[in-house]
Order: structure tokens, then sequence, then C-alpha cells
């Protein structure tokens, strides 16, 4: 039980830094052609939170449809029984 526990939080871990990733290249193009000026305005301004907020607010929508499409799957599985 403990293993699995463990694998689902990989699991999940993962794709809440995919997450963060692909919403931080998106926001932020200029982080692939000049990441040194992206972290001095970053350090400057102060706002190292936003980013991880920014994600996990699009992480537990992900979570919500993710979990939406399990349970309906389900019902239709049980009832092909």
């Amino acid at each position: 039980m403990l293993e699995n526990f463990k694998h689902t939080i990989k699991k999940e871990l993962i794709i809440y830094l995919l997450v963060v990733l692909v919403l931080t290249l998106i926001m932020h193009s200029d982080l692939l052609t000049n990441p040194s000026m992206r972290i001095n305005l970053m350090y400057e301004k102060e706002n190292y939170s936003h980013p991880f907020l920014y994600s996990f607010f699009v992480y537990s929508a992900i979570l919500i449809l993710r979990k939406i499409i399990d349970f309906i799957s389900a019902i239709f599985t049980k009832n092909k029984d």
C-alpha cells in the first residue's frame, strides 16, 4: 500500500512540474532566449510564488477533470460486467 502511495505521489509531482514548466514557457517565452534577464526581473520584483500558485490552480483543474473522467469510465466499466 505504501508503494502504491509513493508511486501516486511521484506521478502527481511529475504532472505538477510539467504544468509549471509548460506555463512558464507559455507566459515567459523570453526565458528561453535570455534567462538571466528573467531571473533578475523576478529577483527585483520579489514575486517568487506566483508561478507555483498559477500552476496549482491549473493543476487542480486538470486533477478534477481527470477524476471526473475516471469516475465516468468506472461507471461504464461496471455496467459492462
